[in-house]
């Protein structure tokens, strides 16, 4: 009997700029964008320590009448989709790899601020 595995990513950031949209021949529409996500912890001298780790999302959408609007620079989102890691020549003809979250939903995320 075979295991069964799962690829998924669930991930809340901030966009770090507005959500690229490409629209090809055949109709498709690719959204790109990178998003921000912060970990806070105390290093070993105490001290509070936030690092930042930029994440690339590919989004195709699936209805033209699908929004995107919402994906601004600054504007907080839920991406939940898989890793996806691919390999492509440029244009030095060197090899080079990219990991990004191939999306499956994307939905903006209401922040309250408090004080």
């Amino acid at each position: 009997m075979e295991a069964t595995t799962m690829n998924k990513v669930e991930l809340q950031g901030y966009l770090g700029r507005d959500a690229e949209v490409k629209t090809f021949e055949s109709g498709r529409t690719l959204v790109s964008m990178s998003i921000a996500t912060n970990e806070k912890f105390n290093n070993n001298k105490g001290e509070l320590v936030t690092t930042t780790t930029w994440h690339n999302i590919v989004y195709w959408k699936n209805k033209k009448e699908e929004s995107t609007d919402f994906l601004k620079k600054g504007e907080m989102i839920l991406v939940v989709g898989k890793l996806n890691t691919r390999k492509y020549t440029d244009k030095n003809g060197l090899e080079k790899y990219i990991t990004e979250v191939v999306a499956q939903k994307l939905e903006p995320v209401k922040v309250e601020v408090t004080q």
